[in-house]
């Protein structure tokens, strides 16, 4: 590992520490303190990180760690039953959402393609966001929780879908060459993946279930396995993942390899993060910060009324609708994802990157202070409402 590496990885969680304790003392989002510390060591600020690709590599088996898991939590029974919870409310809001993104970026003369991608960025809400202000109480005891779960994991499922078209498009392929591609690889991987499941892994599992290291190999041979094959097929890394914790969400095991994965996934998320404001341009913020500025108020205003009167009028009670639009009143790590994963396939510039870059961590910061200032989060600013 060169020095420039090392020097790198120091910089990262020893700054990321520094940051993250400031941030917990202002109530935000540890995710807001890591892509603070990557635009201030980035080379729009300080320069000492000067190639924000050195760790992007790194940062993305973070990405892919994040789908397997979430893969992990889509048993069939659960899923059938979210699709059929969620469905009508995620569909519209997402229609909404879209074009509320796109006419903000329209208004500013923007390109079409580009106002597309940011209507797709606006529909999603954060995951990392929602959860981690989330109590346990409420995140696995109470209706609210289950509410706002099936909403982000049905948006994260269309985030997967929308991430699978921008490869498509920046390979040259045809929709009808995408479609080809999602009937054969995907029931491909899904069904192959379940066999194997059912008659290799449960059995090597329930043998060796005592031996935490071989179960903690096995599951990353299994999920970096399955993402190599689906890459082979033409398919994203990411794409792959997923499916390779879908296939493995029936097992006995699966609740112990989540909890097993977690501080990895998070361990490379925190390079993730720190990759995107490392790649943060300050210069073309000069450009869109009215825009970015435009998009973050409305996304913050409109997201919470919107999804109240849509969970009203899908029979939730006043108190939770009110309280479930709130928590999803941002916008997503997947919408950073979404910017810079069309930026490296160079299908947006950069100035609509950053326009959606710096509308999210505006929406993160302000989303976070509104939900621990008014219900129950683990780092509430008042014993009432400080929840585990």
């Amino acid at each position: 590992m060169s020095e420039s590496v090392l020097f790198s990885v120091f910089l990262i969680f020893t700054g990321a520490a520094i940051i993250a304790t400031l941030a917990l003392y202002a109530r935000q989002s540890l995710l807001l303190a890591y892509i603070v510390l990557g635009i201030l060591a980035g080379p729009s600020v300080t320069g000492l990180i000067d190639d924000p690709r050195l760790i992007e590599d790194i940062a993305h088996i973070g990405i892919i760690f994040l789908l397997f898991l979430l893969g992990l939590d889509l048993y069939p029974g659960k899923l059938l039953r979210l699709l059929k919870e969620a469905t009508a409310v995620t569909a519209a809001s997402t229609v909404l959402f879209a074009v509320l993104g796109y006419a903000v970026a329209a208004g500013f003369g923007l390109p079409h393609g580009e106002c597309l991608l940011i209507g797709a960025a606006t529909t999603l809400s954060s995951t990392i966001v929602s959860l981690k202000l989330l109590p346990t109480t409420i995140l696995h005891h109470r209706h609210t929780g289950e509410v706002i779960i099936s909403i982000l994991l049905l948006q994260d499922l269309m985030a997967i879908a929308a991430l699978l078209v921008i490869h498509g498009l920046s390979a040259g392929h045809t929709p009808w060459q995408d479609a080809g591609l999602l009937l054969l690889a995907l029931p491909a991987l899904l069904f192959g993946g379940l066999a194997v499941e059912r008659w290799v892994l449960r059995a090597l599992f329930l043998r060796f279930a005592k031996i935490k290291e071989y179960v903690f190999l096995l599951v990353l041979g299994w999920c970096l396995g399955i993402a190599q094959l689906g890459h082979s097929f033409g398919l994203p890394y990411e794409i792959g993942a997923f499916m390779a914790g879908v296939t493995i969400a029936n097992s006995p095991i699966a609740p112990y390899i989540a909890d097993t994965l977690r501080p990895l996934r998070d361990f490379f998320l925190v390079m993730f993060f720190f990759a995107l404001g490392a790649g943060f341009e300050l210069a073309a913020l000069s450009e869109v910060w009215i825009a970015a500025l435009v998009l973050a108020a409305a996304v913050v205003v409109i997201k919470p009324l919107a999804y109240k009167f849509l969970f009203k009028a899908a029979g939730e009670p006043d108190l939770l609708a009110m309280e479930a639009g709130v928590r999803l009143g941002q916008m997503s790590e997947f919408s950073l994802l979404l910017v810079a994963v069309a930026l490296q396939t160079q299908l947006v510039s950069q100035n609509a990157a950053v326009l959606v870059q710096f509308a999210t961590l505006i929406t993160f910061m302000v989303s976070s202070m509104v939900v621990v200032l008014r219900y129950p989060t683990p780092i509430a600013l008042s014993d009432r409402l400080r929840r585990d």
